[in-house]
Formats: C-alpha cells, structure tokens, sequence
C-alpha cells in the first residue's frame, strides 16, 4: 500500500498476542482461547440451499454483464463471477503455493511474523483486537512484490512463490479494473463525473493488498470461529475459494448464507468505499468464514481501494427510483482517513461518517 496507508498501520500497532496465531498443529482439543460463547447466527445459522438463497452468478461475457453486476450488488453486496478471464493453472498455482506456505512448521512461519505496526506477513487477523476470542485462523498479506516476504521463509527457495504470487495479482489487477468500471455503469453517472473521480484518475496509484487465508481442520467447529463478521473498509475484494465451503455472507431477512465454491468462479464483494460512493446503494456485505473438522480450508481475497490521499463521497447526480435527487447521506472521507477509523472503530466506522 501507499506509504500514507502503511502510516495508519504505525500509528495503530497490535498487541503481539493478537498477531501471534496459535500453533494449530500442536493442539487436539479447542482451547479455551478460541471458545466463541452463542450469540444470535452463531456457529452456523442458517444454511439455505437453492437459487432462492443463492447469491447470483454472473458471467463477465454477457451482454448485460454491468446491468447484473449493479442490481447483484443492489440487492446482496455480492455475486459469484464465471468468464473472468483468470488461468486456471494460475489459480491452482496460487492456491499450491499458499499451501506450501501454510504447511511449514509454525516456528518457520514464525520467521515472517508481521510486525505490531505493520500490514504485511503472517499473523492473525487484524480485526482481532475487536473480539474477545481469537479465531481459528492463520494468514499472510502481501502488498507489492512477494520477495521480502517469501526470502523471510526460504532464503535460497523464494522464487517460484514470488513468480506465482506476482502474477496472480497482475491479473487480478486487469481484473479489478476492469470491474471499477463496471461497478459504476449502472449508476448513470456522467462522462465527466466518471472521469473526474479521484478513482479513476488514480488508478495507477491504486491499493492492493493479497491475503492469503488458512483455515486449519478444527477439532470443534461448532464453537470456534474462522474469520469474525466484518465489512472489507476499500472498494471491492475479489475472493478465490479452494473446493471447501466456509464463506457465509448475512443476507438481510434470512440469515447466514453459505458461498458454496463454484469451479472456476470468483466471488467478489462489495466494501465500505463503493458503499459510499454510490450514497448507499450498494450495501457492503457483513461475510464470515466457518470452519470444519476434516479439511484445511484455504482461501485468497484480492483487496482493491483508490490511492490513499483520495477524498470518496456521494456521486453528485445519483437519483432515487422516484428521480428525486438524494442527498448525500455521508460526507467525504480520504481512503486514509477511513482506514484508520476502521483500525479504530471497526464496524462502527462507516456510521461516524453519517450526515
């Protein structure tokens, strides 16, 4: 990321128990540290099967391909994505190295350790600090070249990882902005307006960052926890699922909904940023990740945000379903600034910006 969103990460460091995962290898009963109490949605919800409570799959070849995307994320925040262009060798690739990566003893893993103030390596997840349970989760986030990070874990053996993970975020790029794009079509915005976004006049300085999840066999899912429900704080995120299910999205008036993995798809899903820019129209979608007792899930989610210094607010001429012109129901915020409300506030950030 840009040196001014690496700045939010230092002035916001972590405790080393929230970045340190457990040793998940080392244990065969779920401690206690990781025992999440019932609450309402939790462990599973509700599963609903059917296209009812399926989210949409959309192919990027179609025709109407923006007109589904917009009204996809209108009404679920986010769809699953066929005809993306993305090799499939390079996702088995992707998803080869990154259990490369995870299948290292824990105290080699350990040599990559994400500082307190940092962004990048290996550790828990950020949103830790939010909950009083740590998660049945282990990760490693790459912002730029993988080669600092992968030399960390094998001096004379980085390579094949960096080439990998390097080209996987290239296409993810193309793919990304090629999405930008069709995200605000269906808006209706101006030529002008469009051009004039600061996200599209800042493309090349845009914020990336490669998260790369593991979800070990858990020997209790039914009380543990994968990834805690949140909102992604940038424009959108582009997630490939290995063949395990764990990813449920909180539909409104139903419930949990379980992503189940389609071969060759993405799913993508819309964050904080692009709910504000359209005023509230695409609603960021509340996801979690459960776990299971017989397979080691893994999954990598592509985040995709403006530059930092860029100021997001309402899209001046975007009107109701009754053509009365709305007011903007947040103000502006630079990507910066809302980064480090998240750090700090979490799922109440996106509500400090209320109008």
């Amino acid at each position: 990321m840009a040196s001014t969103l690496s700045q939010v990460f230092r002035d916001n460091p972590l405790p080393l128990n929230h970045i340190i995962p457990l040793d998940f290898t080392s244990v065969h009963s779920l401690p206690e540290s990781h025992v999440w109490p019932a609450f309402d949605g939790f462990p599973f919800g509700t599963t609903y099967p059917g296209e009812k409570f399926s989210i949409p799959i959309i192919d990027l070849m179609d025709p109407n391909a923006a007109q589904l995307v917009g009204h996809a994320c209108e009404k679920w925040g986010a769809f699953q994505l066929t005809s993306h262009g993305l090799p499939s060798i390079l996702t088995d690739d992707v998803e080869s190295q990154t259990r490369r990566l995870f299948a290292l003893p824990a105290h080699e893993k350990m040599k990559a350790l994400r500082l307190p103030s940092g962004g990048t390596d290996y550790g828990q997840a950020r949103i830790s600090p939010f909950y009083p349970k740590f998660m049945w989760h282990e990760g490693f986030t790459i912002m730029g070249s993988a080669v600092d990070h992968a030399r960390k874990l094998w001096p004379d053996d980085y390579k094949g990882f960096c080439d990998v993970m390097e080209d996987y975020q290239k296409k993810m790029k193309e793919l990304a902005e090629s999405l930008l794009h069709i995200f605000l079509e269906p808006l209706d915005i101006s030529k002008e307006e469009y051009r004039s976004t600061t996200i599209q006049r800042g493309r090349e300085a845009c914020n990336t960052a490669l998260q790369l999840n593991s979800y070990p066999p858990c020997p209790d899912p039914n009380r543990a926890m994968g990834l805690a429900p949140h909102t992604d704080s940038l424009l959108f995120t582009i997630v490939h699922q290995s063949h395990t299910s764990g990813l449920q999205i909180l539909r409104d008036g139903v419930g949990w909904i379980t992503v189940f993995p389609l071969e060759g798809a993405l799913v993508v899903n819309v964050g904080d940023l692009l709910h504000i820019l359209p005023n509230g129209r695409y609603p960021s979608v509340l996801h979690r990740a459960v776990v299971n007792q017989a397979e080691h899930r893994i999954s990598l989610a592509y985040f995709y945000g403006p530059p930092a210094d860029s100021l997001i607010s309402p899209l001046c001429n975007l009107v109701s379903s009754g053509q009365q012109v709305v007011a903007p129901r947040y103000r502006s915020v630079s990507v910066k600034e809302y980064v480090d409300l998240m750090e700090k506030h979490k799922e109440k950030a996106l509500s400090l910006l209320r109008l």
